[in-house]
């Protein structure tokens, strides 16, 4: 997994509360094989109307042409308990999604494939999705060490909790972190062993 340290890329702007992993990848769309890429159908229906002509969408706007960022309201991804989602916004090139919460199965699953789930409050959220820069295409920056967002001259903080964050900043999925820890464990298994020598089995 590609750690996350600073990004610095247009923002998305999607000024919608409870988008969830339904809306952010349909499941027609999800009996293609991962290998095939997801991208293309992020936010499908918001982006396309019945009759295959395009809606109105931030997405698809030349102004957030190679968009890393995107801005939301709150409870996004609630719903299903769907990974797809989150490969959705992979694929699509999105590693942060900015909002005032999340669901928590979301949550989870953008954290394990290194997607930045920034939590911030409602006001933060507003001045961020009414900030000039956002608005005209301007690069958002967002520091996961200093936990950041910079848009223009808005700058506000975003809360992750630290374990994510040190699995985002060293590009690190379960198995990372636990192997990370391997000295602690194997000093805990010997202090045990001495302690309680009736609760281990002989090599």
């Amino acid at each position: 997994m590609e750690p996350f340290r600073t990004i610095e890329s247009p923002g998305v702007p999607l000024a919608l509360a409870n988008v969830d992993t339904d809306q952010l990848i349909p499941a027609r769309f999800m009996k293609r094989p991962r290998s095939a890429g997801y991208g293309p159908f992020l936010l499908f229906d918001l982006r396309n109307a019945a009759d295959g002509s395009k809606r109105d969408n931030p997405l698809d706007d030349p102004l957030r042409a190679g968009a890393a960022v995107m801005v939301a309201r709150r409870n996004f991804g609630c719903g299903s308990s769907r990974e797809a989602a989150v490969y959705a916004l992979q694929d699509y090139g999105l590693r942060c999604v900015i909002a005032p919460s999340f669901g928590d199965i979301f949550m989870s699953n953008a954290i394990k494939n290194g997607v930045l789930p920034a939590q911030v409050t409602e006001a933060d959220a507003e001045a961020l999705l009414a900030s000039p820069a956002l608005i005209e295409g301007r690069a958002i920056r967002v520091d996961l060490a200093d936990q950041t967002i910079a848009a223009g001259n808005l700058v506000v903080p975003f809360a992750i909790e630290a374990v994510a964050k040190t699995q985002l900043l060293n590009g690190w999925d379960d198995i990372d972190f636990t192997i990370a820890e391997h000295a602690k464990i194997e000093r805990f298994r010997e202090q045990d062993a001495r302690a309680r020598p009736w609760a281990w089995l002989p090599k």
